[in-house]
Order: C-alpha cells, then sequence, then structure tokens
C-alpha cells in the first residue's frame, strides 16, 4: 500500500492543533471568512487567543493587512465573552522571505511567530515561556497517515471528553434544594398568620426571627439564617420566591446541590451582617440570598462567558444593576444586604469552586478572601459603630 504523504506545511499545522487542543485545552472558533487559519480559544490562558494561520503571506503590507484584520475580529471576541482584555498568539506557517517578522513579533495586543518547522519554536522565548512543552509534545514517531490517524483520533477524543463535561454542567437536574427552600419560606409564611397577626405584624416578625440588630448583637445569632426565611407581605413574598425559582433552580444545576445551598445560606448570613452594619431596624426576606445566587452567576458565568457571556451582558448585569438602583432611590429596601450578599455569593463560589474550571489555588485564594469580608462584616456589625 502506497504510503500517504502529507505536505510538511499541513503537517506543521496538525502537530500545533494537536497540542492546543489535546494538551492546553483550546477549542476552536467558528469564523465566516477566515480561510487558510484556524482560531482557538482558552480563555483561561494567557493567550485566550491562538491563530495557526498557513496562508500565504508574500510581503509586509499583507502582514500589516492580516494584523489590522486580526485586531478587529478579536475586538469581537473580547466583547462577546466579556473579557478585559484580549491576547493572542499568531503562528504562522507559510510566510514570504519578504516578510520583516521581527517587526512583528509584538504588535500591541498581538504577538507573532514565523513557524516553519518546529524547532523554530526556540526561537520565541515568550513561546516557550506560555508554553514550556511545546516542542516536546509536538514530536511525533508517527509519519504520514498514520501521524494523521493518531493526531485527529486524539483531538477526537478530546473533544468528546470536553462535550461530556459541558453537558454534565449545562444539563438541566431537578432543583430538589431549591423546592425545599421554597417550601420552607411557604410554611413560615402561613404559619405567621396561623400562629401569629400576620407577616406585617413587627412582634410577629420579631417572634419569627427576623433580622434585628439589637438582637443579633444580645446573642441572637439565629436571626441571620431565620430571616432569610421571613417575609414582609405577599408582595414581598411572591417576588422572592419567584426570583428563587428562575435563578436558584440554574444556580444548584450548575454547582451542584451541597455547593448550591451553602452559598445561599451563608450569603444570607453576609448579607444580613451588612444590614445591621448600616440599620438597626427589623428586616427579613430572602434577598440578600438571592443576590448572593446572583454573584454566583456573575463568577460561573465569567468561567463559562463562552456559553454565557451573552446572557451575562443583555441580561444578569444589567438585572443587578437596576435592583440596585431600586434599592438605593426607593425607601424601605435593604439594598445593604443585597450588596452583602451580592459580594458574598461571589467570593463563596470562588472558594467552593466551578466544574472543572476552578484551580486549587484559585478556591484557596477564595476561601481567604470570604474568611477576609466575613471577618470584616463581623467586627462592623457587632464592634463597628451603625453607620
Amino acid at each position: 500500500m502506497e504510503e500517504i504523504m502529507l505536505e510538511k506545511s499541513d503537517e506543521l499545522v496538525m502537530k500545533l492543533l494537536h497540542f492546543f487542543i489535546t494538551e492546553q485545552g483550546y477549542s476552536p472558533i467558528v469564523l465566516h471568512g477566515a480561510k487558510n487559519e484556524i482560531w482557538l480559544e482558552n480563555l483561561e490562558n494567557s493567550y485566550p487567543v491562538v491563530r495557526i494561520v498557513s496562508n500565504y503571506i508574500h510581503n509586509d503590507e499583507q502582514m500589516s493587512f492580516d494584523l489590522y484584520r486580526t485586531k478587529q475580529i478579536l475586538k469581537k471576541v473580547k466583547k462577546k465573552t466579556c473579557s478585559l482584555h484580549m491576547e493572542a498568539l499568531s503562528l504562522f506557517v507559510n510566510l514570504g522571505e519578504s516578510v520583516h517578522i521581527d517587526d512583528y513579533i509584538h504588535a500591541g495586543n498581538i504577538s507573532c511567530a514565523n513557524i516553519q518547522k518546529i524547532s523554530d519554536l526556540k526561537k520565541y522565548p515568550f513561546i516557550l515561556e506560555e508554553f514550556p512543552t511545546i516542542t516536546k509534545k509536538t514530536s511525533f514517531k508517527e509519519k504520514g497517515v498514520e501521524l494523521f490517524m493518531k493526531i485527529t483520533k486524539d483531538i477526537s477524543q478530546k473533544n468528546e471528553e470536553e462535550s461530556k463535561k459541558a453537558q454534565a454542567v449545562f444539563e438541566q437536574k431537578k432543583p430538589i434544594m431549591t423546592y425545599l427552600l421554597i417550601a420552607i419560606n411557604t410554611i413560615v409564611f402561613l404559619s405567621m398568620y396561623l400562629f401569629g397577626e400576620g407577616s406585617r405584624d413587627v412582634s410577629t416578625l420579631v417572634d419569627f426571627g427576623a433580622n434585628y440588630g439589637a438582637a443579633v448583637r444580645s446573642g441572637e445569632y439565629y436571626r441571620l439564617v431565620t430571616s432569610a426565611f421571613v417575609h414582609i407581605g405577599l408582595l414581598h413574598f411572591i417576588m422572592n420566591n419567584y426570583a428563587l425559582y428562575i435563578i436558584g433552580s440554574q444556580i444548584e444545576s450548575f454547582l451542584g446541590r451541597f455547593k448550591y445551598i451553602l452559598v445561599y445560606l451563608l450569603s444570607a448570613i453576609m448579607g444580613n451582617l451588612l444590614s445591621i452594619v448600616f440599620s438597626d431596624y427589623i428586616s427579613a426576606g430572602a434577598s440578600g440570598a438571592i443576590f448572593g445566587l446572583f454573584g454566583a452567576l456573575l463568577y460561573f458565568g465569567y468561567h463559562y462567558r463562552i456559553y454565557l457571556g451573552t446572557v451575562l451582558k443583555s441580561q444578569v448585569i444589567p438585572l443587578i444593576v437596576l435592583n440596585l438602583i431600586v434599592g438605593f432611590t426607593i425607601s424601605g429596601i435593604d439594598n445593604a444586604a443585597h450588596i452583602g450578599g451580592l459580594i458574598g455569593g461571589y467570593l463563596l463560589t470562588m472558594a467552593v469552586g466551578v466544574p472543572y474550571k476552578s484551580t486549587r489555588s484559585e478556591k484557596i485564594n477564595g476561601w481567604i478572601l470570604t474568611t477576609i469580608f466575613a471577618v470584616f462584616l463581623v467586627y462592623m456589625a457587632f464592634h463597628g459603630i451603625v453607620l
């Protein structure tokens, strides 16, 4: 059987693709009109975008145009993924001799390299610094069709694994804990009418565990939790439970039941602590915990912004901002609890981790920041002056 030979440039492209997809976790970006170039993305890397360009570029004028077009596309990718900064690495495998690559090695937020063979990677220290194993991992004993089959198999297997991970994260699961929280809210709300004077009666609110700074400071710490299940009036009860059903179902599905309930309850506590820092009045409701879920969604969505970037920009962030503005302009809304819960939920999600994304160091940093924030809230609530 006659051996099938690959062009050197095609073989080089395949080896680079294999490295970035199977070793570095990059995924292809689908771009319309981008011919003879492959775009890859990994938003957790210092180079969120890697381009492998096989298009022949024969002079500096064409090179400058390529950089201009790349920067325009990067702006769109940056906007779509809610990224604050977007660095790209462009690897050219078919540059003409008239191109002065040294003038384009660091072109703003794009780093460029002329790679005619794998050993050329060693000419660029910034590549080896970011990808120290790239020369080793792009060396294969297979040749021709065997190399093609191996690389194709490895890439397909990696893509299948990543697809299963995404499916596991985004597959809708039954929100048992969310239903349980809503059930507790409902039981407490009805009990306030059956065994008290109603959900607007001050003494009933206090008896059922509403947040009250003076009582908490005197040792009734349970109020920091119980107040999240007490609501003032039917409208307050309906709105909070509807919000809990909508966002809680999603966060429980994304994080898992244990992490979800941990974020919910601790966000409620942090929101209530900040509440008594700014007010010594009676307050109640699940709003602080729900804003904690918003914080969780922000952190989760940032790590999965390939899937949720548009939703974050168009729905989640505007909704959070709108609610905070309403809280600042309308009296009777405990905006301090909202802010405390929002910050707490974000930090707690960093601490418990996002499936398949969070590293051990990120989780440790999350617990450190959460502890610092919690200690600050406790000190201000119990030893500070009510603001």
